[in-house]
């Protein structure tokens, strides 16, 4: 493996990091199932890419575009999730993931089902950062999203959150805004993965609709399960094994989404609050 590999990986570790906690925010924090996440990401990469390609726009302006366009969408899809639970809401996001993926594929300004390449590299200060440099920069905007997962913990929104994933009508019997926590969830969930979609375009130069499609949104639920839902360490560790362990198991490539589908069944059988959820068998070791 080079060193250049490495940092590639690196790099996808840490873009994975940030999306399994911005969905975190809304299955682990909000109990708002969402199984179209990548969604949300693909509205982040090719805002980017329609941007620095088709408009000529610098790096800087891409990524707050990026971030708040993302954002935008997960207020939108915010809006219906007040009227449907559950099952219809999961059904929702499987419904927009499909719906984002066939714009990006069928609409000639998003490049159809050849994508939008030659997105210019990022550069900071007239410099391109090269592999290793964009890994530690990815790395940077990984810090900064655990330090707002730790900040969102340590205030109110939190104990909006709990309360409307344990039981949304005791929390509105208590005075809990439910509709405004929930598009609180959906909007910062959404710029999160909008700032992933960003760090993904300039990572690959090209942006397709393919890197969005259900089995992504998928392999996200999984990190996110696997490490630990509700949980800020959980996210972290199912995107860094979801990322390096498929390098290591490359023989069983084509099979990958069955391996996926077996780990949340395990997990759920046996290990239903993950790795490193509050009875996670990982967590458990640590505190001996």
């Amino acid at each position: 493996m080079t060193l250049d590999y490495l940092y590639t990986l690196i790099t996808f570790s840490n873009i994975f990091i940030i999306l399994s906690l911005s969905l975190n925010v809304l299955i682990g924090y909000a109990g708002q199932v969402s199984l179209g996440h990548a969604a949300f990401f693909g509205i982040g990469a090719y805002t980017s890419a329609v941007l620095a390609v088709k408009f000529g726009l610098g790096y800087g302006t891409t990524l707050l575009l990026s971030v708040l366009i993302g954002g935008f969408f997960g207020f939108l899809l915010g809006l219906p999730s007040l009227r449907v639970r559950h099952d219809f809401l999961v059904l929702a996001t499987i419904g927009l993931n499909f719906v984002v993926v066939a714009l990006f594929k069928y609409i000639d300004f998003f490049g159809g089902p050849y994508g939008i390449i030659g997105l210019p590299a990022a550069k900071f200060f007239g410099k391109e950062l090269g592999t290793g440099g964009y890994a530690l920069y990815t790395a940077f905007w990984v810090v900064i999203v655990i330090l707002l997962m730790i900040y969102i913990e340590k205030i109110y929104l939190r104990y909006g959150f709990e309360a409307i994933r344990e039981n949304e009508d005791a929390a509105e019997s208590i005075g809990v805004s439910v509709p405004l926590f929930k598009i609180y969830a959906f909007t910062i969930s959404g710029a999160l993965a909008g700032l992933a979609g960003n760090l993904w375009a300039y990572q690959m130069g090209m942006v397709f609709p393919d890197d969005f499609s259900f089995p992504v949104s998928i392999t996200i639920l999984t990190m996110v399960v696997l490490g630990g839902v509700g949980t800020i360490s959980g996210p972290i560790l199912g995107a860094v094994l979801l990322t390096f362990l498929p390098e290591l198991l490359r023989f069983i490539q084509d099979y990958r989404l069955l391996l996926y589908g077996i780990i949340i069944v395990i997990v759920m059988m046996y290990q239903p609050s993950g790795l490193l959820g509050r009875q996670g068998i990982l967590r458990k070791a640590f505190k001996r």
